[in-house]
């Protein structure tokens, strides 16, 4: 292939492909991020996520944090219940000798911050809306067939990073499988305002039909991560606010007063997958399009951020050494930093699961125990702290500075 427009297009500008762009601002790399929809969705998007204290570092070497830290929630507190059992496991910031255990921030305020870095990013060329149509791999490159606000162009680069999506188009192109299986429940996501102060506390509360989560945001409003069996959450969602608000107060407890909601219902299925490559030549999957976990503990996101603050390393050592970024053996140095890690969230979200979404006695007796030790066991609640917080596994140089 003769002459490159980029070194490098990201198909996806959500937060994960745009926080890949922004880490590699300063490379020397010439970037592209392709994005469908304009920036008025990212920053209309009414989501929140749990961050780790990995991903705040993360955020923090990317020079972002000070902008993103004053607008979201830093939580000092977790508790952990299993359905009515009265004895919560209580999650301070002394157990891990940290000054906050989490934080839990909004979708448009992570964008914000994101699109900010990529204005002042000479090297980073965003096209949007703009959608990757076809991909032809070439022994040095990719040739990329890309519809630009309505235009066809042909666009060359040395590799094509995918960080779009689940249900990846680019990754089904490929021909990459994946393993996994959709779960018997979907979750209802909305927030609501309590008549009294959330304290900065973050619930986990199981109950045989599934988690259900209690995030603090902003202004003592707090989201809902409410999982359940399909007919069941279809049948919340189609409920009348009052009615709704009624059985949500039923799992959520009488702790924060009356409820009213703040934002709209959404349902999504609850699935796992793990793609059975990150990587092939000219092509490295980021991401919800290299894997999907189950909501609970809000690993998924940080999953993504991680995945690309390793990948932006890795391209970026490549790069100072003369070496081709897109070259095979290059991308599979981020494949086995990340791929074994992700695993191990996938399988720990996944016992999680199906450990508390059951009243069978046997499971129900021996998950109380583990929460009795975990209670009482100092080095458990450790060791549980670290891996729910980021703190397990290779931490990306980025989150050292």
């Amino acid at each position: 292939m003769v002459g490159f427009d980029y070194d490098l297009a990201i198909a996806g500008g959500g937060i994960v492909g745009t926080l890949l762009a922004c880490a590699l601002r300063d490379s020397g790399l010439r970037v592209a991020l392709i994005e469908a929809r304009p920036r008025t969705t990212g920053l209309n998007r009414r989501q929140a996520y749990a961050v780790t204290l990995l991903s705040g570092k993360i955020f923090q070497g990317l020079g972002l944090w000070q902008e993103i830290l004053p607008k979201i929630t830093t939580f000092c507190q977790i508790r952990l219940s299993d359905a009515d059992y009265p004895h919560a496991v209580r999650f301070l910031p002394e157990d891990l000798g940290t000054e906050a255990l989490g934080y839990v921030a909004e979708h448009n305020v992570i964008m914000q911050a994101l699109y900010e870095c990529l204005d002042n990013s000479p090297n980073i060329t965003e096209l949007c809306p703009a959608e990757v149509v076809q991909a032809h791999y070439q022994p040095d490159g990719v040739e990329l067939q890309v519809e630009v606000e309505g235009k066809a162009r042909i666009i060359r680069t040395r590799l094509l990073v995918a960080a779009d999506g689940s249900r990846s188009p680019i990754r089904q192109e490929a021909g990459i499988r994946t393993r996994g299986w959709k779960y018997w429940q979907s979750c209802i996501t909305c927030v609501v305002q309590p008549e009294k102060e959330h304290g900065s506390i973050a619930y986990e509360r199981f109950w045989p039909s599934g988690p259900f989560a209690i995030l603090p945001l902003p202004g003592n409003r707090c989201q809902i991560v409410w999982t359940a069996p399909h007919a069941e959450a279809k049948t919340m969602a189609d409920l009348d606010d009052g009615a709704f608000l009624t059985e949500l107060s039923r799992r959520y407890g009488d702790q924060m007063g009356k409820l009213s909601l703040a934002s709209d219902r959404y349902v999504f299925q609850v699935q796992l997958m793990q793609s059975d490559r990150y990587t092939l030549s000219r092509l490295a999957l980021v991401g919800d399009a290299a894997h999907c976990c189950h909501p609970v503990g809000g690993q998924g996101l940080n999953m993504g951020i991680r995945d690309a603050a390793a990948l932006a390393q890795v391209l970026l050592q490549a790069h100072q050494k003369g070496e081709d970024i897109g070259d095979l053996k290059v991308l599979r140095r981020y494949e086995r930093w990340r791929k074994l890690e992700n695993l191990t969230i996938l399988g720990f979200t996944d016992f999680l699961d199906r450990c508390f979404s059951t009243n069978w006695l046997p499971l129900v007796f021996i998950r109380r125990l583990g929460l009795s030790l975990l209670r009482l066991l100092q080095p458990l609640k450790y060791l549980a702290l670290r891996l729910m917080t980021g703190q397990t596994g290779r931490s990306p140089q980025l989150a050292r500075h």
